[in-house]
């Protein structure tokens, strides 16, 4: 018989019923240092007393309208998003997924504008992760992601990651654009070097079509900038963000420059529920307290305080681990044995990371982490790969 929750998850045996900043207690009262985030989701920790009170506050006061009407928190939000990045509008949605399907259809409406309505084509990268909608496994297109549900969305080219003689290569005259992570996160904690995503935005400028870029999992000051691209010190036409932004409440956004947005008029795209009162009261929190250029300073030196213990711990289980990679605090372990053996014994040593492909050990801990803390859960981690190298042996 099927269970009541439609089984689509292989989900660990552990029920968490509290939050404290970087700690989860479990349903038995064990504490588990998080190195997971919600996949990269709670910025700010478990029960943040900002976050709470920018959410008790606005509940107490207006939950939903609709976006038939004004609402002063998402116009608020965007203000901010805008004066921080290089944005000059904002879309509000749910979700990434939902924030990858407007991107889709921004730049094919952008084309189809300047009477090129030919120009439907968006190049991918493989091993990328845009959600799991239709557009998003179409972009994707991994047997892993596709296989079953088909037949896929048309309008998508995957290249190999980081090839930008391929991406030139698949450039036509039906190409509407690029899509990109500045930092895989479900492919594996790959980051594209600065100088590539450099020299494929000039690609792009080059070719005219614009440059889509998912933020999704590396944005909301997960690399030490507010977002992953900036590093680079370039600019996309159109970004699609989420996770972090909401602190833990859903909550997403599509951020586009004038040009590319220029097709978006009134009727062309709507939500219920995206950039409610609540949402944006909670976003709006999340943003000033991560944008804050003290805050991403003290996330630079924790990442770089946390990577250095790793590398030791590398050093230390050179067997069970082969290398450390990524940017800021989203960091990945490379594995010999499965990576979920790893992330399995972590488990018993109250420790949360996430896996990922290419046999890599997410390590997306909240951004404001307590040294003790990271202390502390490098030596579960130590104890993880100690467990799982002595069974190796037996």
């Amino acid at each position: 018989m099927i269970p009541s929750v439609l089984p689509t998850y292989s989900r660990a045996p552990l029920t968490f019923v509290k939050g404290e900043g970087s700690w989860m207690i479990e349903a038995d009262g064990r504490r588990f240092l998080d190195l997971g985030a919600g996949i990269a989701v709670n910025v700010l920790g478990h029960a943040n007393p900002v976050l709470v009170d920018a959410l008790t506050t606005q509940a107490g006061k207006l939950w939903h309208v609709s976006n038939l009407y004004n609402i002063e928190q998402q116009q608020g939000l965007a203000d901010k998003l805008v004066a921080a990045t290089f944005a000059d509008t904002a879309f509000f949605t749910n979700s990434g997924t939902e924030a990858c399907e407007l991107a889709v259809k921004m730049v094919r409406k952008y084309w189809y504008e300047k009477e090129q309505p030919e120009r439907t084509e968006i190049i991918a990268f493989e091993g990328a992760f845009h959600g799991r909608s239709s557009a998003g496994i179409a972009a994707a297109g991994s047997e892993k992601m596709t296989k079953g549900f088909g037949p896929l969305l048309p309008g998508f080219a995957q290249v190999p990651w980081g090839d930008l003689d391929a991406v030139s290569a698949s450039i036509t005259d039906q190409t509407a654009a690029v899509i990109v992570e500045p930092v895989q996160g479900e492919g594996g904690i790959r980051p594209m070097e600065d100088a590539t995503l450099k020299d494929l935005r000039t690609i792009c400028d080059d070719a005219g079509i614009l440059l889509i870029l998912d933020e999704v999992q590396c944005g909301m000051g997960r690399t030490g900038r507010l977002f992953a691209h900036e590093w680079a010190g370039i600019a996309p036409d159109v970004m699609m963000v989420a996770k972090g932004i909401g602190g833990g409440f859903p909550l997403g956004a599509v951020l586009a420059n004038e040009k590319a947005a220029s097709g978006m008029i009134a009727g062309t795209h709507g939500s219920t529920y995206g950039g409610n009162p609540l949402a944006c009261a909670v976003g709006c929190a999340v943003v000033d307290t991560v944008a804050d250029p003290a805050f991403l300073e003290e996330v630079n030196r924790k990442a770089g305080l946390l990577r250095q213990k790793l590398e030791g711990l590398v050093a230390a289980y050179p067997d069970v681990f082969e290398t450390v990679r990524g940017a800021g605090l989203m960091l990945g372990l490379k594995c010999k044995p499965a990576c979920t053996d790893v992330v399995s014994a972590g488990y018993d040593n109250e420790v949360i990371t996430v896996p990922a492909a290419d046999n890599v050990v997410r390590l997306l801990p909240p951004l404001n982490i307590e040294d003790d803390d990271i202390s502390e859960a490098v030596k579960r981690l130590e104890a993880a790969a100690a467990q799982v190298a002595a069974a190796a042996k037996e």
